[in-house]
């Protein structure tokens, strides 16, 4: 299986280490980046990408390495500890660029087959709330199965964690790669962007074309009877 690990900060933490024992677990080469040292630029709003496409966009250049990645990967784990109850500034900005990827927008046939996990970890709390902001561009990009794994530490960093929550990890990562590699050959989109394709294909039919993306459903045939998440 091939795994992604896109880190939200570049210091090596708790949250890290949750990933990376996730990851063994799961089997299979990995790839790491981490934010903002592997990409430090924040979305201009300047619509270029939903006005033409990604490539276009003015930090392509740096993004392009880790839009190839994530199309590559079978696996994709994001993780980000909690700031002020989200995810870093850097792991949003760089979601920030992928927002043509969304349903509702030109949906990617190539994540129906992958995984994806959220990660984050807080020496209190937050975790819920920033491990959603992770999730919600990975469900929104049609990813097959999305996975969230919050835990609270009660530390700063990975040595002062507590025995009994280092087991916790321990049973909580066990668990979840189970489910990975049970689902490594299922495909499909997950059940939220499935409705919000659905919807979104009601209003291409009710309301005046809205280019590109009305003619990038078209060309694939999702007006009619072909589907971003099967073979065609």
């Amino acid at each position: 299986m091939k795994i992604l690990i896109i880190h939200g900060q570049s210091h090596e933490g708790s949250t890290c280490m949750v990933a990376r024992e996730l990851a063994k677990k799961v089997g299979g080469t990995v790839q790491e980046f981490f934010l903002p040292r592997d990409f430090a630029k924040s979305c201009m709003g300047c619509f270029t990408c939903f006005q033409t496409d990604l490539c276009n966009c003015p930090h392509y250049k740096e993004l392009e390495p880790l839009e190839k990645a994530i199309l590559d990967a079978d696996l994709l784990i994001l993780e980000s500890p909690v700031y002020v109850y989200h995810a870093t500034g850097q792991m949003m900005s760089f979601l920030d660029h992928f927002g043509t990827w969304w349903v509702v927008h030109r949906p990617m046939p190539e994540m129906s087959g992958k995984q994806a996990v959220a990660i984050s970890t807080a020496a209190g709390g937050g975790m819920k709330s920033t491990v959603k902001d992770m999730t919600d561009s990975l469900e929104m990009w049609g990813i097959h199965k999305v996975y969230g794994l919050g835990v609270g530490v009660q530390a700063t960093c990975p040595s002062e964690i507590p025995d009994g929550i280092m087991k916790k990890i321990h049973r909580k990562t066990d668990k979840l790669a189970h489910q990975i590699q049970k689902n490594a050959d299922s495909r499909g989109y997950n059940a939220r962007a499935k409705k919000w394709f659905y919807l979104m294909r009601l209003a291409h039919k009710h309301f005046p074309p809205a280019q590109p993306d009305y003619g990038y459903w078209d060309e694939r045939g999702w007006h009619e009877k072909n589907r971003p998440w099967k073979r065609v």
